[in-house]
């Protein structure tokens, strides 16, 4: 590749999304989600100290230990994870697959170590896609009935490491999916707006049908790669079904997958 075409993590990197370690995790969840990014790049003082996940955000306002705090009393400090990876601006993108593989986001700094820009999965893609068949980026389809229990979701979640389910109805059809997104930001409104006595029993009532996102946003298996990327940025969602003629859910394309395969 000539030095003209060579592309450089400083030509595909964003400008940094950040949140203070003093911040709410409210604010953090509300960035994330006004921003499109998961996680946040966690700062003190302007150094950068870590990250904060919708998953981590999750997990700590699902916690029944946290049930007689309101989540504005939460610090993004109380759920930063220390663990991040870094690069510099003048380094080759062919780096960032590997590092994408271990962490969502990758801190990008200057010779000084100052904080410059971020790069996660979708400004990758966006410049990177992978040269292969859809079936080697599809993963396995999880499913939960839209009746089952919220408590009983996030425990699958944490227990099972699964990041989304497919929601099915009484038959079985596919009606719309739940990811750690609508966990962290339904237990955020659930705990803003139920009175703390009445927390423990409400939120064991909590339905995943009450929290879901629907419809199901899903595409054929003759779709190509890049038609399915160009969905996923421009509905800034993080995963599509593909589902058959009949309805039936054979896998799911998550960003991850994508950045995975190449």
């Amino acid at each position: 590749m000539s030095e003209d075409m060579y592309i450089y993590i400083k030509d595909v990197m964003a400008k940094p999304v950040t949140i203070a370690k003093s911040a709410p995790i409210t604010d953090a969840l509300d960035k994330m989600l006004s921003e499109d990014v998961d996680p946040l790049i966690v700062t003190d003082n302007g150094s950068v100290v870590g990250t904060i996940s919708r998953e981590a955000i999750a997990d700590k306002l699902g916690k029944k230990r946290n049930s007689d705090i309101s989540p504005t009393k939460i610090h993004v400090a109380n759920t930063v994870s220390a663990d991040f990876t870094a690069a510099y601006p003048d380094q080759g993108i062919e780096i960032l697959p590997a590092l994408l593989q271990h962490a969502k986001i990758v801190v990008v700094f200057d010779s000084d170590h100052k904080l410059i820009g971020q790069i996660g999965y979708s400004d990758l893609l966006r410049v990177l896609q992978p040269s292969t068949s859809l079936s080697d980026v599809m993963e396995p389809v999880f499913s939960i009935n839209f009746e089952e229990r919220v408590v009983h979701l996030r425990r699958r979640m944490v227990d099972e490491g699964i990041a989304r389910f497919i929601v099915t109805d009484e038959n079985g059809d596919p009606i719309g999916i739940v990811t750690e997104t609508d966990v962290a930001r339904s237990m955020r409104a659930f705990r803003e707006v139920v009175e703390d006595k009445y927390q423990d029993h409400r939120i064991r009532n909590l339905l995943v049908r009450d929290i879901m996102s629907s419809p199901l946003i899903s595409v054929a298996p003759s779709y190509s790669l890049s038609e399915i990327i160009d969905l996923m940025l421009k509905k800034k969602i993080s995963s599509v079904a593909v589902s058959d003629r009949n309805n039936h859910v054979a896998g799911i394309v998550t960003r991850a997958s994508l950045v995975q395969a190449l």
